[in-house]
């Protein structure tokens, strides 16, 4: 489904130049869940945001299908992140004076999607569609900004470090939603974290440093939220 070729990313100018993506090739099939694992510095930010199309690569070709976004300007990158892509970040960036019903329907209308509600349930907050997010705990505005993302019907769902911020407990708890919904609406997911553990609840698991891939591996049986250490 989704194809990475050769593709190079820098900043920076002259002598201050940073390569951070040095040649990255990889396949994601459609339905897998991925892990991109690393340090911090290792590129595995940078590529997911390329991936997504979030920024662009200085060199080489990502291809969804057939729709190569290394020759699409602004608008039309614009149009298929509306159509392709949700975003989960560590940070939860929600709307302080929306509340959980209408932050999630920010999400919901991008797709013309009328029964983003059942997200809200899904993700475990029904009764608290009317709160705003300095009500919530940490987790649950977390929970929020998943069901914002999952409300536009992405066919990608792309991860940077979603429990960063979260305790152990509610890293689980947030990890598990995720993945029940991920079984129950079959989008693909791509997660960048540098927790080791999280990595064996992957189909398929991508090691990097320095810019570079250095391993890839497939689990076998992928361990559940509650199954890996922490």
């Amino acid at each position: 489904m989704i194809k990475i070729e050769n593709v190079h990313k820098a900043y920076g100018a002259a002598d201050s130049r940073n390569e951070v993506l040095k040649g990255i090739s990889l396949d994601i099939e459609e339905g897998d869940f991925v892990v991109i694992l690393g340090t911090s510095g290792s590129g595995k930010s940078t590529l997911l945001n390329v991936i997504s199309g979030l920024e662009s690569a200085d060199k080489g070709k990502v291809c969804y299908d057939t729709k190569d976004l290394s020759v699409m300007n602004e608008d039309d990158l614009t149009k298929f992140r509306k159509e392709y892509i949700g975003y989960i970040f560590q940070q939860y960036f929600l709307l302080p004076n929306l509340s959980v019903d209408k932050n999630v329907k920010m999400g919901a209308d991008l797709a013309g999607n009328k029964n983003y509600r059942e997200i809200i349930k899904a993700i475990g907050l029904d009764g608290k569609e009317k709160k705003y997010p300095h009500e919530l705990s940490g987790g649950e505005q977390q929970r929020v900004s998943v069901a914002r993302a999952l409300a536009k019907k992405p066919k990608v769902l792309y991860l940077d470090e979603p429990t960063g911020a979260l305790d152990e407990e509610t890293g689980r708890l947030v990890l598990d939603y995720i993945c029940k919904l991920k079984r129950d609406l079959g989008f693909t997911m791509v997660m960048v974290t540098h927790n080791q553990n999280i990595a064996d609840m992957a189909n398929t698991v991508i090691s990097m440093n320095s810019g570079k891939i250095v391993k890839t591996w497939h689990n076998e049986r992928p361990k559940t939220a509650y199954e890996i250490a922490w």
